[in-house]
């Protein structure tokens, strides 16, 4: 048994190797690459992908998985040799069931699309990626039609990122969130908005960049084993545990940009960095879900990046790096600016109050757009029709409309979107367990202490990486199913506190 479960962890790490390879790629395509390597660029990563697809889908790691079937079922259902046996079959399963050949060209149209989007979305020109996404659209639906018997043909490409969540389910959450969301919006946003024009003046680029870096470093984020660099659309990546790179963007004319998308990246990273570097190599070695991994992004960028506490701590020092800027604004209205609700039209600049109803929009014409009820060439007008209902404004154009997130013209359309969602529910409900446990948590964020919350993640959920589903994970970690009510109580306590709701 220790033989063939040998063998299985050195395929395993083959396919880890080349898809880190790839990962590379991508990470340099969205980074430093001229825009000339981009048809290049989409071959070697589709060569790629096909190469790690078929070393994972060879009958040899079928026949292991197999083999240690009994050995696993002897096992206690949390130690690491079953969980690895458990999650590289579940994942097997799958695989098999998709050709390599149809992996290689989704990789290719994905970098090809990627490179279109970059290039459309400055220009406002919906129509040039157009065709690209009607072949993104029909290449998502040949991917959920590889598992037939699905009750929605979103099914499997949201089980994809979230492992055993459905339409269905995430549908029914969504309503469950709306109906009590609503409200606490419409409470708000019928005050006069917070003044954030203190985040609107000019920030040079430099002091932005290494103001966050400072905070990141602080929070807990290793660069020793990561590293910062400029993008599009802001994103983490990992090409080992020991190399996890995160992105930023910056607007000089608006602070909170760079800032908080840093510190939302940062959390992401330091899930990774917090993985148990013995399960390196393998299924395991990575964060279970888009939701799970969502939930300390927004973990950190939210519930503790835009406390009171936390900027008691910072707000002196990012006075001493803007002094111009700065000088004259209290840190309560500093406070207040970087909290502000406002029916806005950037899902990626809302506000934590309003920012699921952007989730729910996209979630959405995912479900629509698969189920064929709205054509690609009709999604820009869907879009504003959406917006102006939902939230009551109208984009100027698409480039602040349907052109404004990645997600579709780089990977599929199908399970994109609920992981936000899902992250802001779990953010809460993991952040009040770890209050439960360590109540010293407030006071040591007002002193520039991270260490206790990020040990109470790294023991509960970092270093398991992928050995537990979501809702196993919130299960262990909290003592209780999946629940909307910490979120909402966090809303309307912190919320209720600043509109005096």
């Amino acid at each position: 048994m220790q033989r063939n479960l040998q063998e299985l962890k050195t395929r395993l790490l083959e396919v880890n190797d080349l898809n880190s390879a790839s990962a590379v790629l991508s990470w340099d395509q969205t980074t430093y690459m001229p825009p000339g390597g981009a048809p290049a660029r989409g071959r070697q990563m589709a060569t790629l992908s096909r190469l790690a697809h078929e070393k994972f889908t060879d009958p040899a790691i079928g026949k292991l998985l197999d083999d240690l079937r009994s050995y696993a079922e002897g096992l206690p259902y949390d130690s690491d040799d079953a969980s690895l046996i458990r999650v590289t079959r579940r994942d097997y399963e799958k695989a098999i069931k998709v050709p390599s050949s149809f992996v290689a060209e989704l990789n290719r149209h994905g970098a090809e699309s990627y490179q279109v989007w970059t290039e459309a979305r400055p220009a406002n020109d919906f129509k040039r990626v157009q065709p690209y996404l009607e072949k993104t659209l029909d290449l998502s639906r040949q991917m959920a039609n590889f598992y037939p018997g699905y009750e929605h043909i979103a099914d499997p490409l949201i089980d994809y990122a979230d492992p055993g969540m459905k339409a269905e389910s995430i549908r029914a959450l969504f309503a469950q969130l709306r109906e009590r969301l609503v409200p606490i919006v419409r409470a708000i946003t019928t005050q006069p908005a917070a003044d954030d024009a203190c985040l609107r003046l000019s920030f040079p680029e430099a002091q932005q960049l290494a103001f966050g870096q400072v905070v990141i470093k602080q929070l807990g984020y290793d660069f020793n084993r990561g590293r910062q660099d400029k993008t599009h659309h802001p994103f983490m990546t990992k090409f080992s545990l020991g190399d996890v790179r995160i992105t930023t963007r910056v607007k000089e004319n608006y602070l909170a940009d760079a800032l908080f998308s840093t510190i939302h990246e940062a959390g992401h990273a330091m899930y990774e960095q917090g993985i148990r570097r013995d399960l390196e190599g393998t299924p395991l070695a990575g964060g279970t879900s888009s939701g799970v991994h969502e939930s300390q992004s927004r973990s950190w960028e939210n519930l503790v990046g835009r406390s009171r506490g936390f900027w008691q701590y910072f707000y002196p020092q990012l006075q001493a790096t803007f002094p111009d800027q700065l000088k004259s604004v209290s840190s309560d209205a500093f406070y207040r600016a970087i909290n502000k609700v406002e029916r806005s039209l950037i899902r990626t600049d809302a506000d934590e109050v309003t920012y699921n109803l952007h989730v729910m929009i996209r979630f959405d014409f995912e479900l629509d757009l698969l189920e064929g009820k709205l054509a690609v060439r009709d999604l820009p007008g869907a879009w504003q029709a959406s917006y102006q209902s939902d939230l009551g404004l109208a984009a100027s154009d698409d480039g602040d409309g349907v052109l404004q997130d990645v997600h579709w013209f780089g990977g599929l359309i199908g399970g994109s979107f609920q992981g936000y969602t899902l992250g802001n529910v779990m953010s809460a409900q993991f952040f009040a367990s770890a209050l439960n446990s360590h109540p010293e948590i407030p006071a040591e964020m007002q002193q520039g202490k991270f260490d206790t919350l990020r040990g109470w993640l790294t023991e509960n959920i970092y270093q398991h990486g992928s050995k537990f589903t979501p809702l196993e994970i919130v299960q262990r970690a909290t003592g209780r199913p999946l629940s909307i009510d910490p979120y909402i109580d966090y809303l309307r306590s912190k919320y209720g506190e600043l509109y005096r709701l």
